[in-house]
């Protein structure tokens, strides 16, 4: 018989009054069962996250008996096999999940990533698999704002002819016309030919032609005011829009009004780095919200020039296929929720003896509830038209976590009677261990795998923190240089293809973090599908269109197949710390470097402590517009703590560069009305304090992670807005 449980009120409410209606599951039932996992599971989750701090402190002793000695680099590795750090093998299980939607399997294309908490920016990413390319190229740098074509406050024709030029062009890549320009176009149409319906364009001189492929042609949708033409490119789509009485079709080459790309394929809603959820409250928004997407009811009100809108979910698209039948495609991203890491714990749930539940078991559970309501919905597309459910877990640490997850996610199947292997599992490759036995954790969970990734931030982080007592680490910008980071990117895509993903999952990359910097980033990101990766995260709708482009412009399949005759990434490399000498830094590049981490670590902790914003543009030292989470802040403050360390910085210096730059956040948020300054008394400010704590107290941090201590701070400030 399961133990007791402790239920907050408001969780326990949601569950009972929302979740279980809505999949039509007994209450008594339900609590039994949750009851029973967390009984059976905390103590093999508490026995993972002791084999982290064990295999730390051996890590830790062995770099404190080397100092003052050359590196060694093969007795380090030999050191890690036999803790059972590493494991060598020349295996690659290969992958056997089934039932896996095209959008993950098969199509190539941009991932947002979106904290699920806002419902406006959850619904505005679900919506963003369809995005208009004349919008995203006017509205952004990607036009150059000067010569005449300058964004003002009204529609600047010259600006407009230019993004025209630009999308007849990309046409031109995308859907090549046998023997012209989509520029020389007059206009566009249908040629109901014996052999069947096909898209035609009309030149000037009275010829027409077709495309180089006429297969590429996938169907059209026709109203009074308008006719739509859809294509299909390296499995992606694209619609043009005919309208002559349109502001800009009326103007535009062959009447087109706007190009639209099939754009943010798929979309990871956060429950983790983007949230700051914190106790059983914050859990609930953060599950609601995530129902309300599977449902397909969650709605977002709010204000927009002063007037009320709300926001809903995307309709699906309908068009007329060659042969007259209704081609329906979903108007929706296919939805990944990401779930928490095996280490932080609730207030949602607290056992017999009085503990907070971990709280990945309990998103595993939850998610999995709210998810199955898909099935259920009106009115809509499915978001998984083959029954699953797509969960990406972060932060595991080697194959014997991955595998806690597949048991994990086998149980919570056993409890709603899903078949097994219903729920996918995304692994994020994001810790060290997990980095250097990748093969082993994809055969962990070989039947759920959907997903890997690289994620360069929390990686540095782990990178820095577990060869913390090895020495002093690079300059920030300069460990990006470093051989490990070659080597871990190019690891984790020669990993996946080797182990069977191409074609049935994704392989990923990380997100651009400069969402005001869309012209650095069409000129940079086209890197990730040239580099095999068939997603790459990106912060916007707006930069989901464009960088929808590089996947026109790379057959990613084509690309794994060539990058699967290269010689598999050196281990060696991975394995070699970005490690300096204290006598090498000046005193200069010190003080820049702590300026820079210190700036950014006040500038994203200050919103997440004091307003519960767990992922926002923060400017940087330089007023450039990052998109911020934790795992940002985890190599900051990790990165401080390492200089503290080994002496490169003092605890007084860095004191005071912590205030120094407070007042500069201060000022950089002059304008948010409910910002509160840090610098009018650094005391009493608990969002300066955390700060500080995820410096000074980060080596004691497991794996350098920020959520223990920005859940302690963030509770304190809630309590004090409370008592206020």
């Amino acid at each position: 018989m399961a133990r007791k449980l402790n239920i907050a009120p408001v969780f326990a409410d949601f569950v009972e009054s929302e979740l279980l209606p809505a999949i039509g599951f007994d209450a008594d039932e339900f609590w039994e069962g949750v009851a029973t996992i967390i009984d059976d599971l905390t103590p093999v989750n508490r026995e993972l996250l002791q084999i982290r701090d064990d295999l730390q402190a051996k890590i830790d002793a062995w770099h404190v008996s080397k100092r003052g000695t050359d590196w060694q680099h093969a007795e380090y590795v030999e050191f890690l096999i036999q803790i059972g750090y590493l494991q060598i093998s020349d295996d690659f299980p290969q992958i056997e999940t089934d039932n896996v939607d095209a959008e993950i399997a098969t199509v190539a294309g941009p991932q947002l990533v979106v904290p699920v908490s806002n419902s406006r920016f959850a619904i505005n990413a679900a919506n963003a698999r369809w995005g208009s390319l004349y919008d995203a190229l006017y509205g952004t740098d990607v036009i150059a704002d000067s010569g005449g074509q300058e964004h003002g406050d009204g529609y600047n024709p010259a600006r407009g002819a230019a993004v025209i030029q630009r999308a007849s062009a990309f046409l031109d890549g995308a859907l090549p016309l046998a023997g012209t320009s989509h520029a020389d176009v007059n206009a566009y149409g249908l040629d109901h030919a014996e052999e069947g319906l096909r898209f035609v364009a009309s030149l000037a001189n009275g010829e027409t032609c077709g495309l180089e492929d006429a297969t590429q042609f996938r169907g059209h949708a026709e109203t009074e005011e308008e006719s739509r033409f859809l294509f299909r490119n390296h499995s992606l789509h694209i619609e043009v829009v005919i309208n002559p009485d349109h502001p800009i079709g009326k103007d535009a080459t062959a009447n087109v009004a706007d190009v639209v790309l099939e754009s943010a394929v798929s979309t990871i809603q956060d429950c983790e780095d983007s949230v700051a959820a914190v106790d059983a409250e914050d859990k609930v928004e953060v599950y609601r919200n995530w129902l309300g997407l599977m449902q397909g009811n969650l709605e977002a009100v709010f204000s927009k020039g002063g007037k009320p809108s709300t926001r809903t979910l995307a309709r699906d698209r309908v068009y007329t296929d060659l042969d007259g039948k209704d081609l329906i495609l979903s108007g929706r991203s296919l939805l990944l929720v990401r779930n928490v890491g095996h280490l932080m714990a609730t207030d949602a749930i607290l056992d017999s003896d009085g503990n907070e539940v971990f709280e990945g078991i309990l998103d595993a559970i939850v998610t999995t509830a709210c998810a199955m309501t898909d099935r259920l919905r009106d009115g809509l597309q499915p978001n998984s038209r083959t029954g699953s459910i797509y969960i990406v877990k972060p932060k595991m640490h080697g194959p014997h976590e991955v595998a806690f997850t597949d048991t994990l996610f086998g149980r919570v199947e056993q409890l709603f009677d899903l078949q097994p292997n219903t729920i996918k599992v995304g692994i994020m490759d994001e810790e060290r261990r997990t980095t250097v036995n990748l093969p082993a954790c994809i055969g962990a969970a070989r039947n759920r795998v959907v997903f890997i990734n690289t994620g360069f931030l929390d990686r540095t982080g782990d990178e820095i923190h577990t060869s913390m007592q090895a020495g002093p680490v690079l300059p920030k910008e300069e460990i990006k240089q470093q051989p490990w980071i070659a080597a871990y990117e190019n690891w984790n895509v020669d990993v996946g293809i080797r182990c069977g993903l191409p074609g049935r999952a994704q392989i990923g990359k990380g997100m651009w973090p400069k969402p005001d910097e869309m012209q650095q980033m069409m000129a940079s990101k086209q890197a990730h599908p040239e580099a095999g990766a068939n997603c790459a995260w990106v912060p916007s709708p707006t930069a989901a269109t464009l960088h929808a482009m590089h996947y026109h412009a790379v057959d990613v399949r084509q690309t794994q197949k060539k990058l699967a005759k290269r010689k598999l990434a050196s281990i060696d490399d991975i394995l070699t710390p970005p490690l300096t000498t204290a006598e090498s830094l000046s005193a200069t590049t010190i003080q820049s470097d702590l300026d820079n981490n210190a700036q950014g670590i006040l500038g994203y902790v200050v919103r997440w402590i004091d307003q519960g914003v767990g992922c926002s543009k923060v400017p940087d030292i330089d007023d450039v517009g990052l998109m911020e989470d934790r795992a940002t802040l985890r190599i900051s403050s990790q990165h401080i703590a390492n200089w503290l360390l080994h002496g490169v910085a003092t605890e007084q210096q860095v004191t005071d560069t912590f205030k120094r730059m407070a007042k500069i956040v201060d000022e950089q948020n002059s304008g948010d009305p409910y910002y509160s300054r840090m610098s009018d008394n650094f005391e009493a400010s608990i969002a300066f304090q955390a700060a500080c704590a995820l410096v000074f107290k980060g080596i004691e941090q497991p794996s350098g992670y920020t959520e223990p201590l920005l859940h302690q701070y963030r509770r304190d400030k809630k309590a004090e807005i409370r008592g206020g």
